[in-house]
C-alpha cells in the first residue's frame, strides 16, 4: 500500500459526521480560518496549540504530538498525549457533552497504531479541557477490532459521485454549512 493511499485517523469522525465535509475541508484549507472556522473550531485549536508545539508537558514519561502509522489499517496521524507511567493514550478536547462514535473510532485507531509501534497501551480516555473531566473508554476489544477494520474499508470504498444523505441538524453544526453547495441554509454559529 503506497503512503498516498492511507487515510488520516483524524477524518474518521468527519466521515461519520457528513463524507462531503471531508471534501470541503481539502477545497478551504490554507483558506482564511476565521471565514471558515466556527467557534467551537477556534476554541478548540487555542487549546490544543500546547500539544501541536509540544510545550504541554516536560515530563519524560509523556509523549505529545507524536506522529502514528498503523499498516495494518492504512492509517496515518497523531496523538495527543501517551502518558507512560499509566499506560494511558489521551485524546484532549476543549468540550466535550457527549462521545460520538467516530471520536471512539479515532481513538482505537490510535490505539492500534501505538500497539503497532511498540507502546504499551493499558487505558484509553478523553479528557474535556473546560470541564476538567477524564472520561475513560475500554480497550477495544477483537469485535471492535472487526468494526474498526469494516468502517475504513466503507471509508475507502466511499464513491463521492452518489449522493449523500442529508442530516439537517448535523448541517446546521456544520462549519462549512455556509460554503456547502448541497444545502441552503446557515449554520448555528454565524
Amino acid at each position: 500500500m503506497a503512503m498516498n493511499d492511507y487515510i488520516l485517523i483524524s477524518t474518521l469522525n468527519d466521515f461519520i459526521f457528513c463524507p462531503y465535509s471531508i471534501y470541503l475541508h481539502n477545497v478551504y484549507i490554507g483558506g482564511e480560518e476565521d471565514l471558515i472556522h466556527a467557534v467551537p473550531q477556534t476554541q478548540g485549536k487555542a487549546s490544543h496549540a500546547t500539544i501541536d508545539n509540544k510545550t504541554y508537558s516536560s515530563l519524560k514519561d509523556e509523549i505529545t504530538n507524536l506522529s502514528v502509522c498503523c499498516n495494518e489499517f492504512g492509517i496515518v496521524g497523531k496523538i495527543d498525549i501517551y502518558k507512560g507511567k499509566e499506560k494511558l493514550l489521551l485524546e484532549r478536547k476543549y468540550k466535550l457533552e457527549k462521545i460520538y462514535q467516530g471520536q471512539i473510532y479515532q481513538l482505537w485507531a490510535q490505539y492500534f497504531c501505538m500497539l503497532e509501534m511498540g507502546y504499551d497501551v493499558e487505558k484509553l480516555a478523553f479528557y474535556a479541557i473546560l470541564t476538567n473531566k477524564t472520561f475513560f473508554i475500554d480497550i477495544p476489544t477483537k469485535e471492535n477490532k472487526i468494526e474498526l477494520a469494516n468502517f475504513i474499508l466503507k471509508f475507502k470504498q466511499f464513491n463521492p459521485e452518489l449522493p449523500i444523505h442529508i442530516n439537517e441538524n448535523k448541517c446546521r453544526h456544520c462549519i462549512y454549512c455556509n460554503l456547502c453547495d448541497k444545502i441552503e441554509m446557515e449554520n448555528v454559529y454565524t
